[in-house]
């Protein structure tokens, strides 16, 4: 059990707070903590299903006719018996009940003379106001690497007992597979790794790819954050050397959390990487994931808004409970100014108020939760976003220079099979001033399927052609390029 969680309930239940909200989708396993923390502190325990009624631990059956929550919490009342009474499945089903509403606030209030409390769990929904006046919120944090370590050899213990198991995982490979456990509840890792074991009588490094399969069928279930696949690496992005710099001082932290923690440090919180469009943003949130091991979440701003009234904001709050549940996790959060967008009335303030959520979660959130957020439209982006402290660092990623327009050369013409060194990058280069790498990787591109569709080999000359026939971003929108520019002189680190 995570120590932290059984001292947080044993100090709510020994202040006698009489009702306690514990904030989980794990409803067994609190279950299992109460257990717990009611034998610590030498208190009966009863827990409540619809199926079952009000059941004592260790005591044949149930209080007579408590399937009905009315009658169990009239039960509690009247008794007013020093226990720990565990309610499951109630939560998210109160609204409008104002008799049970009344029943629970009328136990929770006499429990208050006595050692005990009344727990309600499940997945954190709004509590009516007149309960939310004497409850006391808890949140249970998600397993505990020791806790995943002791599934996986009771899992590997019990499977061994009815066949061979072979167990082919270096310590660093177990350890790989542990953190990448990370983010399921225990049913949910338990139903993964005995799958992947019984598939094959096996436990080796490849099933590390069914953990993360997993996983990202867990976050795509809610259908508001994206799983990305970690592929790209800090050696695909062109220059960008002060923010490679910046990331690799900030990687032992990540790796090292423990020590980190003893020498004063905190996770790192994020950044925003502001710029002109093309210029890598997007392509160095990717990276920062792969450099960190860590995985990649997409926040789509668009994913989140609603026609119904409330549905909104409850969307980004679920989004952002997922995204504490696998952490330790990059999120990348792309275009940042469609979400909150300055001035914007034309929502019905839906915008503000997710604003709102979103700058008082990057303060008090609970997970290790590393933000990228993008943006290419300083004027758009409230100021309340830009002030200092809500990232570690804003960095502007400005047009790609002479040794930069080289480099991405090299890496998209080598990433499609031709040799860099064939081509004079130098001549390219100073062909394409003011084009952003994307548009340098298009020029690639555009050439390789004239050159295939003519049957000729790409030279020199078919990029040329193509550089020439192409009007770059810092052409066409020459005055925004400008005004950004103006705007991260003394306001943003250079990432370049």
């Amino acid at each position: 059990m995570p120590k932290d969680a059984i001292k947080d309930l044993e100090l709510l239940v020994r202040a006698r707070h009489g009702l306690i909200v514990l904030d989980t989708n794990e409803e067994e396993r609190a279950h299992a903590l109460l257990r717990w923390v009611a034998d610590a502190q030498r208190l009966p325990f009863f827990g409540w299903t619809r199926a079952r009624g009000l059941v004592r631990l260790d005591v044949p059956g149930s209080a007579y006719d408590t399937k009905d929550p009315t009658k169990a919490f009239s039960h509690i009342a009247s008794a007013l018996h020093g226990a720990i009474y565990h309610f499951q499945g109630l939560l998210g089903t109160l609204e409008g009940k104002d008799l049970l509403i009344s029943l629970i606030r009328e136990a929770a209030l006499g429990l208050r003379d006595v050692d005990g409390s009344i727990v309600l769990t499940g997945d954190g929904s709004a509590l009516p106001r007149t309960l939310e006046e004497v409850a006391a919120r808890l949140t249970l944090p998600g397993p505990t690497d020791d806790e995943f370590r002791e599934l996986l050899a009771r899992i590997v213990r019990d499977i061994s007992a009815r066949r061979h198991v072979e167990v082919a995982l270096t310590r660093s490979e177990t350890e790989a597979l542990v953190k990448h456990l990370s983010g399921l509840t225990l049913m949910e890792a338990e139903k993964i790794l005995t799958k992947a074991i019984v598939e094959d009588g096996a436990l080796t490094s490849a099933d590390i790819r069914h953990v993360i399969s997993a996983k990202r069928a867990v976050v795509e279930r809610e259908g508001l954050l994206e799983y990305y696949p970690v592929e790209t690496t800090m050696a695909g992005v062109a220059d960008l050397r002060t923010l490679k710099t910046w990331l690799a001082k900030r990687k032992a932290v990540v790796e090292e959390p423990a020590r980190a923690e003893e020498f004063g440090l905190a996770f790192p919180r994020g950044v925003l990487l502001l710029g002109v469009p093309g210029c890598g943003k997007s392509l160095s949130a990717k990276a920062v994931a792969s450099e960190w091991g860590l995985p990649l979440l997409k926040l789509d701003p668009s994913n989140l808004y609603n026609k119904y009234i409330g549905e909104s904001e409850s969307n980004f709050k679920r989004a952002m409970v997922t995204a504490e549940r696998m952490a330790p996790v990059v999120l990348w959060v792309d275009e940042l100014e469609k979400a909150f967008a300055s001035g914007g009335s034309e929502d019905g303030g839906v915008s503000q108020r997710i604003l709102g959520s979103f700058l008082g979660w990057m303060q008090d959130r609970r997970g290790d939760v590393f933000v990228v957020a993008t943006a290419n439209d300083i004027q758009r982006l409230p100021p309340e976003l830009l002030r200092k402290g809500r990232f570690d660092e804003i960095f502007f990623v400005d047009l790609p220079d002479q040794d930069t327009r080289e480099e991405v050369f090299r890496i998209h013409l080598g990433a499609r099979g031709h040799t860099p060194s064939a081509f004079d990058l130098v001549a390219l280069a100073a062909a394409t001033v003011g084009f952003s790498g994307s548009e340098i990787e298009e020029v690639v591109v555009s050439a390789l399927y004239t050159a295939f569709a003519s049957g000729v080999g790409i030279d020199d000359a078919a990029l040329l052609a193509e550089v020439r026939g192409t009007r770059p971003l810092s052409v066409t929108m020459a005055e925004r390029v400008t005004a950004l520019r103006a705007w991260a002189d003394g306001r943003a680190v250079r990432a370049n």
